[in-house]
Formats: structure tokens, C-alpha cells, sequence
């Protein structure tokens, strides 16, 4: 069995990617970062950035557990995981055969951040968000292109439709 990693920014396609790589390849199992709560988790990216972006801060327990279960079941023969961190958190990453980052522009991860999470909001909602994104979080998703990129095995265009992104993806491991 394979653990395959797909890793981007927010909003840059990893978990619409995983999905659509698990509607086209059969015997496939995923694990999602964002259906879990971890100890250590950060609040504060712009001053995590600012410490030293240490990416270990996470307490990645339950996911490697769940990760090894996977594996121990025999069940599948590829482990995708939606998640963000590629190489960089020690828990993890002996239990990856292959990254795979998703490059997608800040720009077009941000439209996406919004239309997906501030559907309701107000002008006034989004006016603020945007804001915040310029002075705090904008430094993280400039970190995440500075580490995880590079760390990655394989870098895909983001900017290509999903079902592209996901075929050149399958291309690889199968």
C-alpha cells in the first residue's frame, strides 16, 4: 500500500483533488487533516511564522494512529491523505511514500476561501476578513510555498480543473 500526500495552502485544492482522485481510482482510502482536532494546534499563524514556523507544534497522534490502521488493515491499495504538511511534521512523515503539492496562486486560493466559507457574509464580513488576510495570515501561505513546496515530490499546476489536476496525479503513482 501507498501513502499518498496531497498538500497545497488553504483553498488550493486538496481536498476536492483527494475526493476526485478517489471517485476515479478504486481500493482507495483517505484521511482528511481538517476532520480532526489536534492538540498543540495553531491559532495564531502570522506569530507561529514569526517563532520559527515549526510545523512539529502539532500534536499529529490521532492521524498517525489513524494512518497506521489504515495501513495494518490491508484493505486498500492506496492511502491519500488530504493534508497540508507534506515532509515537515516528524509524525507523519515516515509513514509517506509521496507528496504531491498543489501550486495554487494566493490569489486564486483566496477567491476560493471566500466563496466557499463566506457565502452569507456581509460586505462589511468579507471587507475585514480580506483585511486580517493582508496583515496576519498571508505570511503563513507565503511559509507554506517557502517549505512545503520545495519539500514536495511532485509540484502540480493549481490552476488546472480538478479532474486534471487528479488524472495527472493518478498518471504518477498508478
Amino acid at each position: 500500500m501507498k501513502v499518498i500526500a496531497i498538500a497545497a495552502v488553504t483553498a488550493g485544492g486538496k481536498t476536492t483533488t483527494v475526493n476526485e482522485i478517489k471517485k476515479q481510482l478504486s481500493n482507495v482510502q483517505t484521511l482528511h487533516f481538517d476532520d480532526y482536532v489536534f492538540e498543540g494546534e495553531v491559532d495564531n499563524f502570522y506569530q507561529w511564522v514569526l517563532d520559527g514556523a515549526d510545523y512539529n507544534v502539532w500534536n499529529l497522534e490521532p492521524l498517525a494512529k489513524d494512518i497506521l490502521r489504515v495501513k495494518n488493515s490491508g484493505n486498500c491499495d492506496y492511502l491519500i491523505l488530504d493534508y497540508p504538511f507534506a515532509y515537515y511534521n516528524e509524525q507523519i512523515r515516515k509513514y509517506i511514500d509521496v507528496v504531491f503539492f498543489i501550486d495554487t496562486p494566493l490569489d486564486i486560493a483566496l477567491a476560493r476561501r471566500i466563496l466557499r466559507d463566506m457565502g452569507n457574509a456581509s460586505v462589511n464580513d468579507i471587507r475585514n476578513d480580506l483585511m486580517g488576510y493582508i496583515k496576519y495570515a498571508r505570511i503563513a501561505f507565503v511559509q507554506m510555498q517557502k517549505d512545503i513546496l520545495p519539500s514536495s515530490d511532485y509540484v502540480i499546476d493549481g490552476t488546472m480543473s480538478t479532474e486534471d489536476i487528479a488524472k495527472e496525479i493518478i498518471d504518477i503513482i498508478v
